[in-house]
């Protein structure tokens, strides 16, 4: 008797149907799925990503390709063998804090894996409002736009009122007791007055640094 879940584990041709291979979520998996997960996307792609992943599972993944790198602070780990642009102009990523920096690095890795040139701007938050004013003009040249921001949440309805580009709203789990773990800057970036703004889940880095990724990507 076949077993068919393990003949289509993992997705072979998801990157032929949309473009990219599947991810690998780490968290919860033993090392022996994923081990044989990795073994079988190494083999037949030279992009791939792996989310959640801890240090011992990067550990355990670089031992089936040495390329493999790792960013600590995003538990991102990613192979990047093909670097073809594949987006039509370049992806910003700008957080309100340097706290935020993590998730972003998360959805910047993840932009520039999938083929774009992705820009970083960071500690531009409502705090210091100047600053963001004073990085206007090159983020007026963004394609698409990641805001990350936690406390309040109030970065992606700015960048809304002063930008044209579509705005990913990526909010953190940063700030003091009254943010509920992001859960209060999530609320205020899906009731933001600014029209055209996107919400993704907290802290999901890579799925900003996804979709952020799919809109730019050429026809």
């Amino acid at each position: 008797m076949t077993n068919q879940a393990s003949e289509s584990w993992p997705d072979l041709q998801r990157e032929a149907r949309i473009g990219f291979a599947e991810v690998i979520y780490c968290e919860g998996k033993t090392d022996e799925q994923l081990g044989k997960i990795a073994a079988q996307l190494f083999a037949h792609h030279k992009n791939v990503l792996a989310t959640r992943c801890n240090q011992e599972q990067f550990e355990l993944m670089r031992k089936l390709n040495a390329k493999l790198q790792y960013h600590s602070a995003a538990k991102l780990a990613y192979l990047h063998g093909d670097k073809t642009l594949r987006g039509r102009g370049k992806i910003a990523v700008v957080t309100a804090g340097t706290t935020d920096i993590p998730v972003a690095e998360a959805a910047a890795i993840t932009a520039e894996v999938m083929g774009n040139v992705v820009e970083r701007y960071y500690d531009l938050g409502v705090a210091g409002l100047h600053r963001l004013l004073q990085r206007r003009e090159a983020l007026m040249q963004a394609e698409v736009i990641i805001a990350v921001a936690g406390m309040e949440g109030a970065l992606p309805s700015v960048l809304g009122g002063l930008l044209p580009a579509p705005i990913i709203a990526l909010p953190t789990s940063v700030g003091y007791g009254a943010n509920l773990q992001g859960i209060t800057a999530m609320l205020a970036m899906l009731s933001s007055c600014a029209p055209g703004i996107t919400v993704v889940n907290v802290d999901n880095g890579f799925g900003a640094g996804y979709a952020a990724a799919r809109i730019n990507r050429k026809r």
